[in-house]
């Protein structure tokens, strides 16, 4: 699957521990995808993180890379989520 303008949406939530963000951008690094912005923050003992991501370079579609997020967020004991910028932004409109 193609993204139309190229940009994803990366959600990460879970209990803090060391390796996270580590863990998710070595899968983003491998499939070549450059982070575009990135927030992330410990709310009590919550990790959470929100990216955007330009899939354009991606060596994987977008539906293989979201399978492996998944499971590195699975290995790490967080939730990792990946939609398409354009679905995020018509899910959220006011």
């Amino acid at each position: 699957m193609t993204v139309a303008d190229g940009r994803a949406i990366i959600t990460v939530l879970g209990q803090d521990r060391v390796g996270i963000l580590a863990g998710i951008t070595a899968v983003l690094a491998a499939a070549n995808v450059n982070i575009l912005d990135i927030s992330q923050t410990i709310l009590q003992e919550f990790f959470t993180m929100i990216m955007i991501v330009d899939l354009k370079g991606s060596n994987l579609d977008f539906f293989d890379l979201q399978k492996q997020l998944k499971a590195r967020g699975e290995e790490l004991g967080v939730q990792v989520t990946m939609q398409q910028a354009e679905v995020f932004k018509f899910m959220h409109r006011i």
